[in-house]
């Protein structure tokens, strides 16, 4: 059997995704059930254990399937990027209503009613997809409403099919949101989740780690000896690490320097990262 990459593949010794049966090797395999995450955020990990390393995240409204729910754990793969690994059972739900809306900023709060000076009943990241039932207006603030009877922001929000003109201009808007190994959302990201969160809102579906995205991503491209042939929206690799060009000379990444979302001269971080890790291993322009 051809190996397949764990992380996108859902198959164990015990148990496969049905769609890879007669690619991989497993005592049985199902076709897994449909569910949503119902949480804020989720948290993905390698394996299910509490101690286990965070590998990614899912955001409120994200469908899943699952293939095995054992002991608090569902062992899922995320529809959006494929994305393989186990979250708390308690995060799914149904799904039964179909999403209308996504959150467009990096932030926003649910209240239990559309008035902003109720206490907040929750809070949402950017990219968060919800059903919206209704619209209220209260002292000249708009609100939407939801089938719990929550209320949000409505200029918070997107209609679901909408997308930005430009992936770079969301990402400069998570400037300073803290850095977080697995994160993808506007609480906590890393590098190659801000590179994903962002493009998601400008309607690209990209794999999520960074290896993933060096090698699927656009175009390579060869970014000359002085690197002037970069532009805008440009994206730059290195061991373990990605950044987004803001202009020929400037990038922003989620950095474990900072340990947020900042901006920084191309030739800095190549110098800084250099020492530890080594130069640039690709360039890439997305399409």
């Amino acid at each position: 059997m051809t190996a397949r990459d764990p992380r996108l593949h859902a198959y164990r010794p015990d148990l496969a995704d049905e769609r890879l049966r007669g690619e991989v090797d497993a005592a049985r395999f199902v076709a897994g059930r449909p569910a949503r995450i119902a949480v804020a955020v989720a948290d993905i990990c390698k394996t299910p254990r509490p101690d286990s390393g965070l590998n990614t995240q899912a955001l409120y409204g994200d469908d899943v399937h699952v293939f095995d729910t054992t002991e608090g754990w569902a062992w899922i793969q995320a529809e959006h990027d494929g994305y393989v690994g186990y979250v708390s059972s308690s995060v799914l739900a149904d799904g039964a209503e179909a999403p209308t809306h996504v959150v467009s900023v990096p932030r926003t709060f649910l209240y239990p009613g559309p008035d902003l000076k109720f206490p907040k009943a929750g809070e949402l990241s950017m990219g968060s997809r919800v059903a919206i039932t209704g619209t209220a207006e209260i002292r000249g603030t708009a609100y939407a409403l939801l089938a719990s009877g929550q209320a949000m922001i409505r200029k918070h929000l997107a209609p679901l099919e909408s997308t930005a003109a430009d992936y770079v201009a969301v990402a400069e808007t998570l400037i300073h949101t803290p850095y977080l190994w697995g994160g993808v959302s506007g609480f906590g990201i890393d590098c190659s989740g801000l590179v994903q969160l962002s493009m998601r809102m400008a309607g690209k579906r990209v794999l999520r780690d960074c290896d993933m995205q060096g090698a699927t991503i656009g175009i390579e491209i060869e970014p000359s000896g002085d690197f002037t042939a970069l532009r805008r929206g440009d994206l730059v690799f290195w061991k373990g690490h990605v950044a987004v060009m803001t202009d020929p000379d400037n990038m922003i990444h989620a950095s474990g320097h900072t340990m947020t979302v900042a901006r920084e001269p191309l030739r800095q971080a190549i110098d800084r990262i250099g020492y530890l890790y080594g130069g640039p291993t690709g360039f890439r322009r997305p399409g």
